[in-house]
């Protein structure tokens, strides 16, 4: 006769855990999210839950304003703190530059 054991907590813990590195192993993870650049400001600060102080920021632009702004090497990261960084870019009126933006380390 077979004996089937019902999970155990630690089982289901488990099993989370594996799910979750399936899903980084696949690219998947939630430190990931979108920015538009503020309007008439020089500086954007942008809330990211999973940002913590040393984390890298790598942004991609998906309008052509924010492409422009890449192309005129207007545009970089000027801080980085807990759940938070900081986008410094041109001032100009433009309410299109957007960016999807991952969240290293």
């Amino acid at each position: 006769m077979t004996v089937y054991n019902l999970p155990t907590a630690d089982d289901v813990h488990l099993q989370r855990t594996a799910l979750a590195v399936k899903q980084l192993a696949q690219g998947r993870s939630n430190a990931v999210g979108t920015m538009t650049l503020t309007a008439s400001a020089a500086t954007t600060v942008v809330s990211a839950e999973y940002c913590a102080t040393g984390s890298m920021i790598v942004y991609s632009p998906t309008t052509a304003n924010a492409s422009a702004e890449i192309g005129a090497g207007t545009i970089y990261i000027s801080s980085v703190g807990n759940k938070t960084f900081t986008v410094t870019h041109a001032n100009n009126a433009q309410t299109d530059r957007t960016f999807k933006y991952i969240a290293l380390g």
